[in-house]
């Protein structure tokens, strides 16, 4: 019997983070001062985050060593186990062998406390007493709280309002590690404020959350600013995703010719790809495929230029794809890929065409994640859904041309927390 599951021992999680900046072969254009348009230097971050992160920000080191505190936490889930994806291949009818790496086993049920431990170490260690951030579906949110329970610091999480009411149970999450939740926009601060006296029915955006979480962080002394997403040393953390499929996909001899992920703001990609980036620009034929919602198609419609990363302007504007800060994307059910901008190592990649990106409407997603689900057994997130979609529609290329292609892509989550949109999809409610 062919097994389905590529597992590592636990004395193989990296121990190192991989930093592509040096990698990248045109440099990141600098982030510039939202008022003045001036070229901004690591001072300039310092109230926002503590100086450990800002450090790894701008690093031009490419190996990065990983605290021994935060690999303690990380081994409480990682390495993540990687499957071949048997079932889905039968099914499609494919020559293609489609890889998955799972990332639903953490303890927040996705990517994100890679980087959470690894902030919150961060911050504790500079005695910070309190953090704030923003979370679009979540997944964020829920992984900041587990972090900030582990090290004694509390948070304040400004969760966008369609999010907040579509999926309860993360709230219920983020209380259970002592997490104080809102909805955003909320009346706590003057960005929300703002957008509630203009519209008291608004959905809210990532981009409007950021701006309430910016500014009540920048309004305390007490407190920090968390980005789970787009910012150097988020996609730097994530980098240990990529490093364990390569060391996993070499164990049965094989290496991917496309590695799929989805796309909000580039955390989980990047982490899946950016690892094999020196590969591939090593001459490697590799492709790399960024899969976003056709309702907030920040890579493939949106433009390249600077831009600040929330409405409020208050933020430093950053060279990145982006539909525009003041953007209010549709309801969609994936609310971690709602963020109008793109990471700026994963734009720089796009704009030079060493990676690719597609969109896709909510409803082809959902047939994707349908099948995987009858076929692999585990529920995706919507997010999530839409590498499966893409793996699937490269996996039905091969078949169309009988070229055996290996497939690697991210399952960034579960969609434990989603059933409501699943609910949706099957009424015929969406």
């Amino acid at each position: 019997m062919q097994s389905r599951m590529i597992t590592m021992s636990q004395n193989e999680i990296p121990r190192k983070w991989y930093n592509a900046l040096p990698d990248l072969p045109r440099p990141l254009d600098p982030p510039l001062h939202p008022g003045t348009r001036e070229p901004i230097g690591p001072e300039a971050l310092t109230p926002l985050f503590p100086m450990g992160l800002i450090e790894q920000e701008v690093s031009s080191q490419r190996w990065i060593d990983i605290p021994e505190e935060v690999l303690d936490i990380l081994a409480l889930w990682r390495p993540t186990p990687m499957f071949r994806a048997v079932g889905l291949e039968k099914a499609l009818g494919t020559p293609a062998k489609i890889f998955y790496k799972y990332e639903g086993t953490s303890p927040a049920g996705s990517h994100k406390p890679n980087t959470a431990v690894a902030q919150a170490y961060y911050n504790k260690k500079e005695n910070v007493k309190r953090i704030a951030t923003e979370t679009g579906a979540g997944q964020w949110g829920s992984a900041l709280s587990f972090a900030c329970s582990l090290f004694g610091i509390e948070c304040m999480v400004y969760m966008v309002r369609i999010s907040f009411d579509q999926k309860p149970y993360r709230k219920s999450l983020i209380n259970a590690w002592g997490a104080n939740v809102v909805p955003s926009p909320s009346n706590l601060t003057a960005a929300g404020r703002a957008a509630l006296e203009k519209d008291p029915d608004c959905t809210g955006s990532l981009g409007l959350a950021i701006s309430e979480a910016v500014e009540d962080a920048a309004g305390r002394e007490d407190t920090k600013y968390a980005l789970g997403s787009v910012l150097n040393h988020v996609l730097l953390h994530q980098s240990v995703i990529g490093q364990e499929c390569i060391k996993q996909m070499a164990s049965v001899g094989e290496y991917p010719d496309v590695v799929v992920g989805c796309h909000g703001g580039g955390s989980n990609y990047a982490g899946l790809t950016l690892p094999f980036l020196p590969d591939k620009l090593g001459g490697k034929n590799i492709r790399f495929v960024a899969v976003e919602p056709k309702s907030c198609p920040t890579l493939t419609e949106g433009k390249y230029e600077y831009d600040v990363g929330d409405v409020a302007g208050m933020t430093p504007l950053l060279m990145m794809y982006t539909l525009g800060h003041d953007f209010m994307p549709a309801p969609i059910h994936a609310g971690g890929l709602r963020y109008h901008g793109g990471a700026p190592i994963v734009s720089n990649l796009i704009h030079d065409g060493i990676m690719e990106a597609i969109s896709v409407e909510q409803k082809q997603i959902f047939e994707s994640a349908v099948l995987f689900a009858r076929t692999e057994g585990h529920i995706p997130a919507p997010e999530s859904a839409h590498a499966i979609h893409g793996a699937v529609a490269e996996a039905l290329k091969c078949k169309e041309s009988g070229e055996s292609k290996t497939i690697l892509f991210g399952l960034s989550g579960h969609g434990h927390f989603d059933m409501g949109a699943y609910d949706a999809y099957f009424s015929g409610r969406m």
